[in-house]
């Protein structure tokens, strides 16, 4: 059995990763204000070690599980890791939470293109044109304002912040893949949070706060979230092939959705509803073509046996 014999646990365990990042851009869209992003990213590592290290545990595999003959891609994935972690969080501070993971989901797509570039898969129609649809979707939302120059500071570097990070997720995910092949799943994780709390430690020296028991438990629980919902993802990719995984990624969009007016009471733009259909749309054009490859592939197998 190959490592992508369990699509059905694979899409699964997606969807879940989905809800579970979601939970995790709530609790620190809800301290975001408070508390410095240096703090917040190291808080959100700290607590992430939890789960992570509990799995590796269940999986008897800590510590011996976190031995590696990669060490290099291993820093390498983490690093974007950390970059995309600390993008997003900052675009989350600007924009309201459904409009950053709107920005977020650029990452499918631009994984299709990293693809083709580091893994010499072949650049099809179809990856065009849903990384086509995929930009569209950005520039709708932000077009009416740049147009009249309306735009504000903040609101200019929570897009340009979420465009980073959609980049910069792209990449890991690429070594996620790579590394899938024959390193352990929750050490993969585990050396992503190891990074990312260097890299906040980093901040110290900016100032940061003494958080009060709300936003401590806001932290907290964004931090459980966050190390499970990366297990799960984590996971997903060793099941499932990238492109059978893509569309089921989007159902998370309407967590923050929910968040975004009923808990935060945010107003969601008219340019929002135009951009989610066409960012949808790219994701979906992009990862079907690539579905029917790996079901076309799999009849030829059985035609032959």
């Amino acid at each position: 059995m190959t490592r992508t014999d369990l699509p059905s646990f694979g899409i699964a365990l997606r969807i879940l990763s989905g809800a579970l990042i979601a939970g995790m851009y709530i609790c620190v869209k809800a301290v975001s204000g408070a508390v410095p992003l240096g703090e917040i990213v190291f808080f959100r590592s700290l607590f992430a070690l939890i789960p992570l290290v509990l799995f590796l545990m269940l999986q008897r595999e800590f510590p011996k599980g976190l031995a590696t003959k990669r060490p290099l891609d291993h820093l390498l994935r983490a690093g974007f890791g950390a970059v995309a972690l600390f993008s997003a969080f900052a675009a989350l501070a600007r924009l309201n939470i459904a409009e950053a993971i709107l920005i977020a989901q650029l990452s499918p797509l631009l994984t299709a293109l990293a693809a083709v570039v580091f893994l010499s898969e072949r650049l099809t129609i179809w990856r065009v044109a849903g990384l086509a649809f995929g930009f569209a979707g950005v520039v709708t939302l932000v077009w009416p304002e740049l147009q009249l120059g309306e735009m504000g500071q903040a609101r200019f570097f929570g897009v340009a912040f979420g465009v980073v990070s959609a980049v910069f997720s792209a990449l890991a995910l690429i070594m996620v893949r790579q590394l899938n092949r024959t390193e352990n799943a929750g050490a993969i994780a585990l050396y992503f949070v190891m990074a990312s709390m260097i890299g906040a430690m980093l901040t110290i020296p900016w100032g940061w706060l003494l958080p009060d028991h709300w936003a401590l438990a806001c932290l907290v629980g964004a931090g459980l979230c966050g190390g499970l919902g990366h297990i799960a993802m984590t996971l997903s990719f060793r099941y499932a092939e990238a492109s059978r995984l893509a569309p089921f990624e989007y159902i998370a969009l309407f967590w923050p959705l929910i968040a975004d007016l009923f808990i935060f009471s945010l107003p969601l733009s008219s340019t929002f509803l135009i951009a989610v259909p066409l960012v949808l749309m790219g994701s979906a054009v992009a990862a079907l073509k690539g579905a029917n490859a790996v079901k076309t592939s799999s009849g030829i197998k059985r035609a032959s046996t």
